[in-house]
């Protein structure tokens, strides 16, 4: 039987609960702090997001301080990080 490696701190901090999982997923940002939670869950620095997105940093730190939002075209892609974080990290390595 394989052995299940222990969840980390690291592990912990970056979890979104399910149900606000399931609300990104379904395309709803309440605040900048739900792009960030995203980012983080990703696993990915601000410059890395931001790189596999295909939006500039600046974009990127503007939503997560709430001072703009994602719309149209990004929240749809938003919503495929939240629902399939992989595919975001292996477009970070094929646009890198």
């Amino acid at each position: 039987m394989t052995d299940i490696p222990e969840l980390t701190q690291q592990d912990f901090a970056r979890a979104i609960p399910a149900r606000v999982r399931k609300r990104l997923a379904a395309g709803i940002f309440e605040s900048g702090d739900d792009v960030a939670a995203l980012r983080r869950f990703v696993a990915l620095t601000q410059a890395q997001f931001a790189q596999a997105m295909g939006i500039s940093i600046h974009t990127l730190r503007n939503w997560e301080q709430g001072r703009r939002h994602p719309e149209g075209p990004a929240i749809a892609l938003l919503r495929i990080a939240a629902r399939h974080p992989r595919i975001i990290r292996e477009n970070l390595h094929s646009v890198a």
